[in-house]
């Protein structure tokens, strides 16, 4: 156990963390291979749940393992989940991204953990009856609608959709794609995000977001999309089209113009979460690479007795170690000054952790020679999943873009004061 997270994590979390553990080596572990495979290559029923992952859930919901994500800050009388902070559950999503399916087991997966704090921080009581509660039993699932085909959505103010308000009904008309969990066959709540304008409000204030249920009349799944040849079912990603859907005014989520005010607080634990998955994920293809180059002889000696394999290891333990402080910083931040002061730690964090994955799983690959690009192994979909969020919650070219401009503004504060560099 990092001693990190024994120093800085409460008695409880620390106890909760040792029964993930054991929970991940004892039944998710020993079902790995049999449900990679099933993701992948079953034919029939792909967007159907599969009876062994929920025979988990059912397992990890009663022993307490269960919507452990929801921070303590959003939910600090444990109403709705485990009540750790975001550096505690920063430890746990780490084990959760060994085996990347394994989130789903304790109702910690995108995008329903996003949707679930979009709940519980901005959904009215009755909002909270009708979706939150189903969410956090894990008896549906949900999507999230932002990304759209026809524009560059790095710059959600160039979003097309539209919010109209009509009577006591809004009508939503767009095309979304990249709409995670749309495919999904328990998929039964919407987060879409659309433009709501008007001439007196400013620029970021002219979108908004609204509960849509997946049976409404004029949805329409165009198609599912597969990232890098992997379809991802059954969660999936969907291309949706929105003609003239009805939805009550009363799905609105907090208020006309509020789109951006409730992404950014859904994003910024949610990076974290994605950031330290990932760390979890170059973690678990670094054992992979350790254990080929120890076993694995060329030219008369292991493969760990070559230099540049040796020096592969090393950097990778250098990258990941740096990495993860990152990471636990920009929690901390979060925990102890809220998320829009721990705008640019979060910022770096997802331009370094996709990046630093990439490179720890790029070596495992070249240490595994041909197994590293098939299936035999988990490293390749893990370089997919890594690669993927480079471009996913935002690329890495907004990321850097905000932390030179934060960068720049600590810099402008400093010369007005007076002060010599």
């Amino acid at each position: 156990m990092d001693p990190l997270f024994e120093k800085f994590c409460s008695p409880r979390a620390v106890e909760m963390y040792g029964r993930l553990r054991q929970f991940m080596r004892d039944k998710v572990q020993p079902a790995e291979e049999e449900l990679n495979h099933a993701f992948q290559f079953r034919k029939e029923n792909r967007w159907s749940p599969l009876p062994q992952i929920e025979a988990l859930k059912a397992e990890a919901k009663g022993q307490g393992l269960w919507n452990m994500f929801l921070p303590a800050e959003s939910d600090p009388e444990r109403k709705y989940g485990a009540g750790l902070t975001n550096l505690e559950y920063a430890f746990f999503a780490e084990e959760m991204g060994r085996i990347p399916w394994s989130s789903e087991v304790f109702n910690c997966s995108a995008p329903d953990t996003g949707n679930m704090e979009v709940l519980v921080r901005y959904g009215t009581e009755a909002q909270k009856r009708t979706w939150l509660q189903p969410l956090l039993e894990g008896k549906i699932r949900s999507c999230y609608a932002m990304t759209e085909p026809r524009v560059a959505s790095s710059d959600a103010t160039n979003m097309e959709s539209t919010i109209i308000r009509d009577g006591d009904h809004y009508v939503v008309n767009g095309l979304k794609w990249w709409t995670s969990g749309a495919m999904d066959e328990r998929c039964s709540l919407c987060v879409f995000m659309g433009r709501t304008p008007s001439d007196k409000r400013a620029k970021h204030q002219q979108h908004s977001m609204i509960l849509i249920p997946m049976d409404a009349p004029g949805i329409h799944i165009k198609r599912p999309l597969t990232v890098f040849g992997y379809d991802d079912a059954p969660h999936g990603h969907a291309e949706v089209e929105f003609v003239n859907v009805r939805v009550p005014a009363s799905n609105l989520l907090l208020g006309e113009g509020r789109g951006f005010e409730i992404s950014q607080g859904r994003l910024g634990p949610g990076r974290i979460h994605h950031c330290m998955r990932l760390i979890g994920m170059a973690e678990r293809a670094l054992d992979f690479m350790k254990l080929r180059a120890h076993t694995r002889v060329t030219f008369g000696k292991r493969l760990v007795q070559h230099g540049t394999v040796a020096a592969d290891i090393a950097e990778s333990r250098c990258d990941l170690d740096q990495c993860r402080l990152l990471c636990l910083k920009a929690a901390h931040v979060m925990d102890m000054r809220g998320n829009k002061a721990a705008r640019k730690e979060v910022a770096m964090i997802k331009v370094v952790a996709p990046n630093t994955a990439l490179r720890v799983i790029d070596r495992a690959i070249q240490v595994h020679g041909g197994g590293g690009v098939c299936s035999d192994f988990p490293i390749a979909y893990l370089w997919v999943i890594a690669r993927t969020l480079r471009l996913a919650d935002g690329p890495d070219e907004v990321h850097r873009m905000v932390i030179c401009r934060l960068e720049m503004a600590a810099l402008g504060k400093l010369l007005e004061t007076g002060a010599k560099l």
